[in-house]
């Protein structure tokens, strides 16, 4: 099973690693509203045409969770997206992917302050470099920088969309036990909906730059592979080995976007950038050590 995990895990990194350098590519070719309610819409298209028959089959379900879904597709995909596209207008994308793993720090945070989950050692050690790493590139290599809060614009709306990615991993706990279709096409729709309102603020403020060629093929893309295959690997990793550890692995997006930001955009890549992720490689890997081999004490107890 963990072994599943990983693959899953590791794919999700991948694929939203791609998500933050599509997202640089959208900049001047597809608003960033626009871009969020479009990305959406076509996801929820597609997933909709193959969930028919689990949708019917999930409804009375559905229904009795529908706020909860509601709130998850609006802050897990379109608040956490608006915040990402629009950071990328005034940061850099191997900054966003390695400010992605602040996420797994506040997962962390989060589940010992609210409902008690006890944090290994091991975790706490990771969880610690990789705050160190995040902070670092926050602060452009500098510390001082970050403490007297000179932070980039683009830095601190992906602060921002750190913390609510990780509120809505948290909230996964809370899903109803349903085909991951169904869930999947709910949570995709009021994705599209919420993301309505500030697509028609974008317009009205003169703001808004419809998709051309390069902008439509972003929308494909992050339609089909970060919004629909990536989210339902998380959520089996997720199902898997717990918030916590599946929380680890988004540690992994900071080198898949470092690696196709520097291939596909031609970013530059500064030491402090190899820094940070020494930083967050040292961290997932201290952590997840330490959670696997809690894991294989507590089987082995319990047997």
């Amino acid at each position: 099973m963990n072994r599943t995990a990983y693959v899953f895990l590791v794919t999700t990194a991948l694929l939203w690693g791609g998500n933050a350098v599509a997202g640089k590519f959208a900049v001047g070719h597809i608003s960033p509203m626009l871009l969020t309610l479009l990305r959406w819409l076509l996801a929820f298209l597609l997933i909709a045409a193959i969930s028919a028959k689990h949708v019917r089959r999930d409804w009375k379900e559905l229904q009795t969770h529908l706020p909860m879904l509601a709130a998850l597709g609006a802050f897990g995909f379109t608040f956490f997206n608006m915040a990402l596209y629009n950071a990328l207008n005034y940061t850099s994308a191997i900054n966003v992917t390695i400010e992605q793993a602040g996420i797994p720090m506040v997962i962390f945070l989060t589940n010992l302050l609210i409902f008690g989950t006890r944090v290994r050692p091991g975790q706490i050690l990771g969880f610690s470099l990789s705050l160190i790493g995040v902070a670092l590139t926050a602060g452009h290599g500098s510390f001082t920088r970050l403490a007297s809060l000179e932070v980039n614009f683009g830095d601190a709306l992906m602060l921002l969309a750190v913390l609510l990615y990780s509120g809505y991993t948290v909230a996964l706990r809370f899903r109803p036990s349903i085909n991951w279709q169904s869930l999947m096409t709910v949570m995709t729709f009021f994705a599209f909906v919420t993301a309505i309102p500030f697509t028609i603020w974008e317009w009205q403020s003169g703001a808004m730059n419809p998709p051309d060629l390069t902008g439509t093929m972003v929308v494909l893309y992050t339609a089909v592979f970060p919004s629909l295959a990536a989210q339902v690997l998380f959520i089996k990793g997720v199902e898997y080995i717990g918030a916590n550890r599946a929380g680890l692995f988004i540690n992994a997006v900071p080198i898949f976007g470092t690696l196709l930001a520097v291939a596909l955009l031609g970013e530059d890549f500064r030491p402090h950038h190899a820094v940070a992720l020494v930083l967050v490689l040292g961290g997932i890997w201290i952590a997840e050590l330490s959670g696997r081999k809690h894991a294989s004490i507590s089987e082995a107890g319990a047997a």
